[in-house]
């Protein structure tokens, strides 16, 4: 063959692959026809339809209210269901609640109508139900299930996991790991580095080391798979995509190696939840798309303990984040899906409560000064001042400081009700945070439990009633100004509410309605995967 015909070959044979590289191309992006490239999944721990509306209604509590209403309110010349904190349709909402498609999904699991969050995740995540307690396995423990990330993984996206709790936690496990029981906690974090996705970012591990202290360091183990680490501000901003695989946590962490509340939230040094979402879509973002995870997980540890502040403060944590979400879409249209669920219900929280009546003041509750977390370190100092029982008048100082809650005399307390029906302002708002006599009782009871022993606590339905698993005193302050401002609790722990689901973007149409849980796992496959 002469050199002529040679290189005509050659040139023939380069334009056949040009064409069959094309036909390729051209196939492949007609299969992903309608597809989003990014799919963003939020997942509100223990956050339901109170928590929601608990945040909204107290962002439009934030708004002035009039006050001749409460004059008149006082004189008792308007209803009483004309509360302080009104909604309207020029009331800020959530990003969530603004999604074109809104639906409802059950949250029941194997084997109970309240689920935990281990089998509530997995039933999100990979579309089967499971025994509480289960992290992607079959109610045995025996069978491996495997996780919408992993699928998205293994079709060449890069895969991103988020939390504002422990990374090993229940959630956020379920999405990398299979594990028997969610307390495995080493045994489920080792698992994360050899998912092989590419972000994991949020708090640290409770199980760091496994349950005798031995084993690698769950740290080591992510860097000897490669990954790059970053523990403070200064390597988190400095993040970039020649990192490649990253592990990411804050360094101000809380006794649980989980990130602070939000209204703990104290230096310049800790990363917020939606910092960490918008750093994921700076490294994540290629040609083939990306699946991100985002847990706001600590809405459910607040409302555990009957905190209405710290939860309603992490939900709009959370919503912030699916803002950032948000904005990424309204660039990417066509190609991006963002579902935002929650696991369960946690608290059986009300936004409603016999004491106000019809009225809610959503605004009292601003006068809590820390998370019920940093709550329990303020009573722990006062069993070193007080050795003994004190009275409520005695730790008044610390009440008023922290919930600005106040005790008056009963001759002063009748002197300011008058006043109030007078139509004096001041006295009206100082009656809104005045102890009345059962208030004072509850609260009594509770300073007598703080200061006994734990191991000499009652073990009854009464004490479990009233205080759950948590320091009474706390409980009982955090409920007392929450049921001033009209809001209530049933529980200490899950309820069996359903949980509501908001998708916008490519397919989000699917999620209107009313489905189970693990329908989420299967609409988002079958739109994006």
């Amino acid at each position: 063959m002469s050199k002529k015909n040679a290189g005509s070959v050659l040139v023939l044979c380069a334009l056949a692959l040009v064409v069959t590289l094309g036909w390729a191309r051209l196939s492949h992006a007609q299969d992903r026809a309608g597809q989003p490239k990014y799919v963003f999944l939020f997942i509100g721990d223990g956050t339901s339809f109170p928590q929601r509306n608990a945040a909204e209604f107290f962002r439009a509590s934030q708004e002035a209210p009039n006050p001749q209403d409460e004059i008149l309110r006082a004189q008792g010349k308007i209803s009483k269901n004309t509360g302080v904190t009104t909604f309207s349709p020029n009331t800020k909402r959530l990003t969530m609640n603004t999604f074109p498609a809104q639906g409802i999904s059950t949250t029941y699991s194997y084997n109970s109508l309240i689920t935990d969050s281990s089998s509530s995740g997995t039933a999100i995540a990979t579309g089967h139900k499971t025994r509480d307690g289960v992290v992607s396995m079959d109610p045995d423990g025996k069978v491996n299930y495997t996780s919408m990330a992993k699928i998205a993984k293994a079709q060449g996206k890069k895969v991103g996991i988020i939390t504002s709790v422990s990374l090993d936690h229940a959630t956020p496990a379920v999405f990398y790991a299979n594990q028997p029981n969610r307390n495995d906690f080493y045994e489920i974090a080792i698992q994360g580095p050899k998912s092989g996705f590419d972000f994991f970012g949020g708090g640290y591990f409770l199980g760091p080391k496994d349950k005798k202290g031995n084993g690698k360091d769950t740290v080591d183990v992510y860097r000897e798979y490669g990954y790059h680490v970053a523990t403070d501000r200064a390597g988190f901003e400095a993040l970039n995509r020649s990192n490649g695989k990253v592990l990411t946590y804050n360094a101000i962490l809380d006794p649980d190696n989980a990130l602070p509340f939000r209204l703990d939230r104290g230096t310049e040094n800790e990363i917020a939840l939606p910092e960490f979402v918008a750093k994921a879509i700076e490294l994540l973002d290629n040609d083939d798309g990306f699946f991100i995870m985002t847990e706001g997980g600590k809405v459910d540890w607040a409302c555990h303990a009957n905190d209405a502040m710290s939860a309603i403060l992490d939900v709009i944590d959370l919503d912030d984040a699916v803002t950032v979400a948000y904005e990424f879409y309204k660039k990417h249209p066509e190609d991006t899906l963002i579902v935002v669920t929650g696991d369960h219900e946690t608290g059986g929280m009300t936004v409603g409560f016999a004491g106000t009546r019809y009225d809610t003041f959503l605004d009292r509750i601003t006068n809590q000064q820390g998370s019920y977390v940093t709550f329990n370190s303020v009573v722990n100092e006062l069993k070193k001042t007080y050795p003994n029982a004190p009275t409520v008048a005695q730790i008044m100082p610390t009440i008023r400081e922290f919930f600005g809650l106040e005790l008056y005399p009963e001759s002063e307390m009748a002197a300011l009700e008058k006043a109030a029906k007078d139509g004096d302002l001041a006295a009206i708002e100082k009656l809104k945070y005045a102890l009345r006599p059962y208030e004072v009782e509850k609260i009594e009871r509770a300073i007598k439990m703080s200061w006994t022993d734990k191991s000499d606590r009652p073990d009854d339905d009464f004490y479990y009633a009233n205080y759950g698993s948590y320091e009474p005193l706390t409980v009982a302050m955090t409920q007392t100004l929450n049921n001033k401002a009209g809001i209530g609790w049933t529980t200490f722990s899950h309820s069996g509410l359903p949980t509501p689901v908001s998708a916008i973007g490519v397919g989000s149409e699917q999620f209107v309605g009313h489905y189970d849980n693990t329908d989420i796992f299967k609409k988002i496959v079958s739109i994006a995967y």
